[in-house]
């Protein structure tokens, strides 16, 4: 042929401008094997590829609907060593030997990462679509078997990708998609974390027509959670001490699984010291020992208790605070019934109005400021209720009270001597004359 002569436009000139779409950086030359005709093709690739497309000639290919062409009857094809020369996505392009031909296969068949160009790999001819031949690894799940799912069934999942909508996964060798919101019971905030874990999970969606094949993990941990749900309530009892996994954080407490069951553990159970908020003391995922205090069995609630595990400061209360003794401490709040003093973390007293001066109290911060330190006399403990009554002017009065002199030595009393009498006593008998 003369370098003027122009060679008949191969068929794949007319192929769907779409594919175009599917490799951008290489032109339709190289696409094709170089503009070439099949017929150029070495024998042996047109001899596995007629296999591959079972029995039909390149003009049927391309007149029939677009899609993947796959070996029928003539069983699967032989394998091939190729070199990759260029990745593109999610696609991994091969030369195949002579490079007279080239073909593509799913970077998805690297497990072990993502191949460089000039690597070699082995793969199969699987088929053609538009005019590129359709190759698979070696290892990799050549014949997907759709009647190897089905809805309900509880397969193994392995995580090959995530997406914008959730995860990739292989499933029997069939490509599959697990919503974000199907992961797990809870959101997930980072869905690389699951790349290449083999996930159990359950079947909820089968088309083996559009391809299209949808699992959900959650689905099936919370059939599990509701079969634990049923034991765990069978088995509750209050004062037991379970461990449990945080849920959730709110201002006014967090709700803690306890095989199955959401408790919830009140802020205030938290802590022997006064708490403000939860998220000081727990975090969602963290795991805990929990007591149970309160069940209701009719509303399906649990309360749970955290300070209960932890020796509490009003134990030995009387060794520390005794009635009639003077302490320091710091008022933390005030009432319009008196003042709180804190004596140490989660112990308080209460100073009563009547109990601040002698004289009568309108208002309370006419005596005492929020932050204040202060002497008070314990006046009662009620270790079983937790209340400590305190006063401020007794302390006062019993700091300003005199101390009592010292007794002085009493001196040992001795009569006086006895003086002799000089007459005889009066009224006698005396003696018979």
């Amino acid at each position: 042929m003369s370098d003027t002569e122009k060679p008949d436009a191969p068929a794949d000139e007319h192929l769907p401008a779409t594919n175009a779409g599917r490799v951008p950086s290489l032109d339709a030359e190289q696409r094709y094997g170089g503009g070439k005709h099949r017929g150029e093709v070495d024998a042996d690739i047109e001899r596995e590829l007629q296999e591959a497309m079972g029995g039909m000639s390149a003009e049927e290919l391309l007149a029939a609907p677009r899609g993947r062409q796959q070996a029928t009857e003539a069983g699967p094809p032989g394998r091939k060593k190729g070199k990759i020369i260029s990745i593109h996505g999610k696609d991994v392009f091969v030369e195949i030997p002579g490079g007279r031909s080239q073909g593509v296969l799913p970077l998805e068949q690297f497990p072990e990462g993502p191949p460089k160009v000039g690597d070699e790999v082995e793969v199969s001819i699987e088929g053609a679509e538009e005019g590129l031949l359709i190759l698979s690894r070696k290892g990799a799940a050549v014949h997907a078997d759709w009647d190897s799912v089905t809805e309900g069934m509880v397969v193994e999942a392995r995580v090959t990708e995530t997406n914008k909508g959730g995860l990739a996964v292989d499933v029997n060798g069939i490509r599959g998609f697990m919503p974000i919101s199907q992961i797990d019971l809870y959101r997930v905030e980072n869905a690389e974390q699951f790349i290449n874990q083999r996930l159990r999970c359950l079947v909820t969606e089968v088309d083996p027509q559009e391809r299209n094949l949808v699992v959900s993990r959650r689905a099936l941990l919370e059939k599990e959670r509701e079969e634990q749900r049923e034991k765990t309530w069978t088995e509750l009892a209050e004062g037991q001490v379970r461990q449990g996994v945080v849920r959730s954080v709110k201002d006014f407490g967090a709700f803690v699984d306890v095989g199955g069951v959401d408790g919830l553990l009140h802020v205030s159970e938290m802590s022997w010291n006064r708490v403000e908020k939860a998220g000081d003391i727990v975090q969602p995922g963290q795991s805990v020992k929990v007591v149970v205090l309160k069940i209701d069995r009719e509303r399906r609630k649990v309360s749970l208790g955290l300070r209960q595990l932890t020796p509490s400061p009003w134990d030995s209360i009387f060794d520390r605070y005794a009635p009639g003794s003077v302490v320091t401490g710091k008022v933390s709040r005030l009432a319009d019934f008196g003042a709180f003093v804190e004596l140490e973390p989660a112990i308080e007293g209460l100073i009563h109005i009547s109990e601040l001066a002698p004289q009568r109290v309108h208002r309370v911060k006419d005596i005492v400021q929020v932050g204040q330190d202060v002497r008070v006399l314990v006046l009662n403990v009620d270790a079983s209720q937790r209340r400590i009554s305190l006063s401020l002017k007794g302390a006062v009065a019993k700091e300003t009270e005199p101390e009592p002199a010292e007794d002085e030595e009493e001196e040992e009393y001795t009569p006086p001597p006895l003086r002799p009498r000089t007459t005889p006593l009066r009224g006698g008998l005396g003696e018979h004359p």
